[in-house]
């Protein structure tokens, strides 16, 4: 697509990313912590082509997807369209033990590690050509039986079983919380992400030595509660309708030519 800032595609995204990066910005003041603690993955799953696109031109790297087929088809298309194609794929959706080989062969992340078998699977498919994998162990913060994640008390040793998987790297932790009403007070909303932060520590405290310093990361936060998340220590919001809009259906996403909706 054309990067014409006259693009109504490019020029709304534009606005989009400058509010979102304004708001992180600020959170992170208000919380005493240096804006460039935070990192925005834009959450492209069943958005065309050419919203990534758009996406890539106005500076954003990191691009996280939901579903395995679509987000490898996406990543090969994109190798011989994005300049020098230095784009970050994340994978955030839940992972069944039959979808970790595409997965360990086509992203950088994987956020949702929540047992020890797809940990084992990704380490034993991840080509030798390419550096580690970086996994998140994802966590059950809120105890809810229809999200996937370890209970809290099972991540440490967890994460002492996938240390010793020789091609992956374990960077921190990833949670989705229960939602919680917006009119609720400040030490409310931020509580689960205050437990997860509190989660993180414990864990890098047990690491050993050589495992501690890579376990720096903290995903967590989405479009609708990302400030609370960096006010607790996030040190990566995943964001998908504050930026993009209302996801348009699967269907539609893989058009190179789509107009998103």
């Amino acid at each position: 697509m054309s990067n014409s800032v006259d693009h109504p595609l490019f020029t709304s995204l534009e606005q989009q990313i400058r509010r979102i990066t304004s708001t992180i910005h600020d959170a992170c003041i208000a919380a005493q912590r240096s804006p460039d603690a935070v990192q925005l993955l834009a959450v492209t799953k069943t958005h065309p082509i050419e919203t990534i696109q758009a996406a890539y031109a106005l500076g954003l790297k990191r691009f996280g997807e939901n579903y395995v087929q679509e987000g490898v088809d996406k990543i090969i298309a994109l190798r011989g369209i994005l300049p020098d194609n230095q784009a970050i794929w994340h994978f955030i959706g839940p992972l069944q033990s039959n979808k970790t080989r595409p997965v360990a062969e086509h992203f950088a992340w994987v956020h949702g590690i929540d047992r020890l078998k797809i940990a084992q699977r990704l380490s034993e498919q991840r080509p030798t050509h390419l550096p580690p994998l970086n996994v998140l162990i994802q966590v059950n913060i809120s105890d809810e039986s229809s999200k996937s994640g370890c209970a809290p008390d099972s991540a440490l040793a967890l994460a002492l079983e996938i240390i010793q998987l020789p091609r992956l790297t374990l960077r921190g932790l990833m949670t989705i919380p229960a939602a919680i009403d917006p009119q609720a007070n400040e030490a409310t909303q931020c509580a689960p992400f205050v437990a997860m932060a509190q989660l993180h520590a414990k864990i890098k405290a047990h690491l050993p030595h050589d495992a501690a310093p890579a376990f720096d990361t903290l995903s967590m936060g989405m479009s609708d509660d990302y400030p609370h998340a960096i006010a607790a220590g996030s040190t990566l919001v995943r964001i998908g309708s504050a930026l993009f809009g209302r996801r348009p259906a699967p269907t539609q996403t893989m058009t190179l030519n789509n107009t998103p909706h």
